[in-house]
């Protein structure tokens, strides 16, 4: 039996966390998946009881379960994810941007993933004043971390239907011994793969590229603020933010999570968005048959995606992307749609 730690988040967390526990239900259901939902304390209502974010006894369920789906954390975000990421070496920051049907993408062909080193770079958080009236940053690189993001990425290139291609994401023209040093380390891992096509673009011209020719695109690899930036331009081309699945994924233990952040406006209202997060649970289905080599799980991550186009294709939608449907109302259908199989 896979146990699967689930953080509800705050803002609409609890309404799309509903939304989606329904739709793995259903899965589990038809498939004959065994999985237990274990529920963990986090992030702002946590804080609030305990005065920690993630308290110790959360932290300890999550390292005992075999995943963890975490929906939008609203104030206290970094607290959570930032230092879950940390602690358990969540490396490969995985973000797929896809077109869907009834989107309004830029193109109907886009299907990329961007791989984003999870760990260091500027979001290492050492930050300095000087005096009173400066202050900087330390942009943190490692040998370690380049080569292990670039053998991921070309691993999964590798292993996707798609174009076969690699673009390592730097600026080396400027910053010669940080991304230098990312770009090197993906040369070198690049000559290892030769079945895959190998190129390098610099981040103002992968943003550019990203608008005029985002179909073009397979694999993107990146530093971490260039990844974090890349993959909401990337959501947001192919048709929606609202759309955009990720996962936080290590060696042994991985996150899925939406893209989103908590929407505190909408809460409540029964409007809020579930796909992000149903198809950040579809990536774990897919992370957990590879893991197990669990030929049902395997199916759950396809049933996702199938029953997402196919309702999506019918117009059922929430307003954010144009319909009239709510949160529970989409959940339903796609449950509607997996029992069809």
């Amino acid at each position: 039996m896979y146990r699967i730690a689930f953080i509800e988040g705050d803002g609409i967390g609890p309404e799309i966390s509903r939304a989606t526990r329904v739709v793995l239900d259903a899965l589990n259901a038809r498939l004959g998946i065994k999985m237990r939902i274990i529920d963990v304390e986090a992030g702002d209502s946590a804080l609030a009881r305990y005065g920690r974010a993630l308290p110790e006894h959360s932290l300890d369920t999550i390292r005992g379960s075999d995943a963890c789906i975490k929906a939008p954390i609203g104030e206290s975000a970094a607290d959570v994810i930032v230092y879950l990421r940390r602690v358990l070496d969540l490396y490969a920051n995985v973000r797929p941007a896809k077109a869907y049907p009834g989107m309004r993408g830029l193109r109907d062909g886009i299907d990329l993933i961007i791989v984003r080193e999870n760990t260091e770079d500027i979001y290492s958080g050492l930050e300095y004043d000087i005096g009173s009236d400066a202050s900087i940053a330390i942009k943190v690189t490692t040998k370690r971390a380049c080569m292990r993001i670039a053998e991921y990425a070309f691993k999964l290139a590798e292993a996707r239907d798609g174009k076969r291609s690699v673009v390592a994401v730097h600026k080396a023209n400027l910053l010669r011994r940080t991304d230098g040093l990312f770009a090197r380390c993906c040369r070198e891992v690049a000559s290892r793969h030769q079945s895959i096509r190998f190129s390098e673009m610099y981040v103002d011209a992968c943003a550019m590229n990203l608008i005029r020719n985002p179909e073009a695109f397979d694999v993107i690899v990146t530093m971490n603020m260039y990844g974090d930036i890349l993959s909401d331009e990337a959501a947001q081309v192919a048709g929606s933010l609202g759309m955009a699945p990720s996962a936080n994924i290590g060696d042994t233990y991985a996150i899925f999570e939406p893209a989103h952040g908590s929407a505190p406006d909408i809460a409540g209202k029964g409007i809020a968005n579930p796909l992000s997060l149903i198809l950040s649970a579809g990536m774990m289905y897919e992370w957990l048959a590879s893991k197990h080599n669990d030929a049902r799980c395997a199916e759950a991550s396809k049933l996702v995606e199938v029953s997402i186009r196919s309702v999506l294709s019918k117009g059922i939608a929430t307003p954010d992307l144009g319909g009239r449907s709510s949160t529970e109302e989409v959940a339903d259908a796609i449950v509607e749609e997996i029992k069809r199989g």
